[in-house]
């Protein structure tokens, strides 16, 4: 009796792909090989593993991620001014300098990962997710050993 080590495979949303930085087309593959506070840095997979979607659209994609990682920053200042003000009552520019930027430094790494991560999910046309692709058997299966990352 032959037995299969394929697990059936239960969709995610969006949000869940987009929270565990899964592939946008399949939402099986991960996107990123390492963890957002890792020591080495994080490391990026340049394509799917399951469904073989280039991550990097063209060259100089990841340059819109700017962007979205600025507006990430915006938000997380704008929310922490305010939870200062609103903890504290506090006037001090020292204070809120020194949190705010505390919290940029802890947070970049997080804006790294899930500015490139939403520019996949939201920003980039034409990519869609595929639920046929997420229940076929992953690309590296079908290539050849010397064709394999």
């Amino acid at each position: 009796m032959e037995t299969n080590n394929i697990k059936p495979f239960k969709n995610i949303s969006a949000w869940q792909g987009i929270a565990t930085s899964k592939c946008p087309r399949c939402r099986r593959g991960p996107i990123f090989a390492t963890g957002p506070y890792s020591f080495g840095g994080q490391k990026m997979y340049e394509r799917c593993s399951h469904c073989g979607l280039t991550y990097e659209r063209e060259p100089g994609y990841w340059y819109v991620a700017m962007f979205v990682s600025y507006a990430l920053n915006v938000a997380e200042m704008v929310t922490c001014a305010v939870a200062i003000s609103v903890l504290t009552g506090s006037k001090s520019p020292w204070l809120y300098t020194g949190v705010i930027l505390g919290a940029v430094f802890l947070l970049s790494p997080f804006n790294y990962r899930y500015s490139r991560v939403l520019l996949l999910y939201w920003l980039t046309p034409g990519l869609n997710y595929e639920a046929w692709r997420a229940e076929a058997p992953p690309v590296d299966s079908k290539l050849p050993n010397n064709l394999k990352d």
